[in-house]
């Protein structure tokens, strides 16, 4: 598949990264940052471009007239729209998706419908982000909390904790625990690495466990495996931007919630805009501060600033004064392992949150959510299976019977508005929405050879 990046910067680096990785893709990435290109040739197996990305010279140099997909990250959406309306009316490019920030823009979806701009896709990594911490604050406890289904199906990470009563116990003992609810552990992790398991596999104090369950049943499931949190009731929130700003217009009908912001202008406005949360101006590393606005009797504290460096300082400092949990937003993968290790409870990255939406339109095959964990290491995804038992290698069989490439599992299906968890003997059909975990995503393409090679030629 041959793939054009417009945009070096964090979100387009992390896609090329992850694209570049899969043999089929050939990658192309266009900037005008001629030594940002330099240092992404020196790492990965890419051409680059240098150039505006919505000039038609340009496009056509990063090869855009014989591209599958067109992929505008740029810092602009104006930029990004124009590449997507030049590529499809000079090279009917099929699949063009553009990064639009400003809400000036996705409130109005009529932009975006087929007579309007050529734009198939429209992601927003600052709401993709305030969506995913939103969950996390709804589900104390939680690592992650991912949506499949429309949202009846979840996959959560957690921590286990010695005080949960499956905690060494067998996972055959699940069922044992929680009478009359359906759930799938589809991975644990231990010291970093991924255990193969299966009914015998014993949970351990500190193991990183990901399990798939239907939305409501989630608490309880939790609950097995720690302590149950109290709700979430009071947010700090370090940062009133895009991401800070949107979390706070989120939660405040439920929480108590105070943002702390430095630039005095934004905090004014934003005050204006809010109902109910409190704005300060002033400085999240500030420890007179936090300690005047007792930030020891938050529940959640989270440092969403633009600057990483403050966003760990400030999150290390609210942990230190009491703060009984601190997220903080974390661009360099290498800095999230460090400190979700250490003192700070969740490092949100938002390029592994971002990249799952583009890689749902990027997969082989009738795919419909991807999303990447483990920042990048590993992957889920949700497809839809087609075809019937002389096409499909999967239809009418047993999940016993599919060879599965190792550290692949289907965690769940849904059929119609049944959720299934699956078992050895799940009888796979056409149309079921699979849901699959893969602990090591090199092993991507052989699944989706194996699971959606009846659908390739439908992209």
């Amino acid at each position: 598949m041959k793939i054009v990046i417009l945009g070096a910067g964090q979100v387009g680096r992390t896609a090329a990264h992850q694209l570049a990785r899969e043999e089929a893709n050939e990658v192309t990435v266009v900037d005008t940052n001629e030594e940002l290109l330099r240092d992404l040739q020196d790492r990965l197996d890419i051409r680059t471009v240098v150039g505006n990305a919505s000039y038609p010279t340009v496009l056509e140099a990063a090869g855009t007239p014989d591209a599958d997909i067109l992929i505008a990250l740029t810092s602009s959406d104006e930029v990004n729209m124009m590449a997507c309306e030049v590529a499809y009316t000079l090279y009917r490019t099929p699949t063009k998706i553009a990064r639009i920030r400003s809400s000036e823009y996705t409130r109005h979806p009529k932009l975006f419908s087929s007579e309007a701009l050529s734009v198939d896709v429209w992601i927003s990594p600052e709401q993709l982000v305030t969506e995913y911490i939103e969950r996390l604050i709804r589900n104390p406890g939680s690592l992650q909390v991912l949506d499949f289904a429309d949202g009846r199906v979840r996959l959560v990470g957690l921590r286990a904790r010695k005080d949960g009563l499956l905690v060494g116990q067998a996972l055959r003992t699940l069922r044992e625990h929680i009478t009359n609810t359906e759930v799938r552990v589809v991975a644990i992790y231990r010291a970093g690495r991924s255990l193969i398991i299966d009914g015998d596999t014993v949970v351990e104090d500190g193991d990183e466990v990901f399990f798939l369950a239907a939305r409501d049943d989630i608490k309880r499931t939790m609950a097995e495996l720690r302590k149950e949190e109290r709700p979430v009731r009071r947010v700090v929130i370090a940062g009133g931007g895009h991401i800070g700003f949107q979390l706070a217009k989120q939660l405040e009908k439920h929480n108590q919630v105070k943002i702390i912001e430095r630039d005095p202008k934004r905090a004014r406005r934003i005050s204006e805009l809010l109902e109910s949360a409190i704005v300060l101006e002033g400085d999240a590393t500030d420890e007179a501060l936090l300690v005047e606005e007792n930030i020891d009797s938050c529940d959640v504290f989270a440092a969403l600033t633009n600057a990483e460096e403050a966003n760990i300082l400030s999150a290390m400092l609210a942990k230190r004064l009491g703060a009984a949990k601190v997220m903080a937003l974390i661009n360099k993968p290498s800095y999230a392992d460090l400190m979700e290790s250490g003192p700070i409870d969740v490092a949100i990255s938002p390029q592994t949150i971002t990249i799952g939406s583009l890689l749902a339109h990027v997969r082989r095959g009738d795919v419909v959510r991807v999303h990447s964990l483990r920042r990048g290491a590993a992957e889920a995804l949700e497809a839809i299976i087609h075809g019937d038992q002389r096409s499909s290698r999967v239809v009418g069989k047993r999940i016993e019977d599919i060879k599965l490439p190792e550290g692949a599992s289907i965690g769940c299906l849904v059929r119609g508005d049944q959720v299934i968890m699956a078992h050895h003997d799940t009888v796979l059909q056409a149309d079921d929405h699979v849901i699959l975990f893969i602990t090591d995503r090199r092993h991507v393409e052989q699944v989706e050879r194996l699971f959606l090679g009846e659908t390739l030629g439908r992209r």
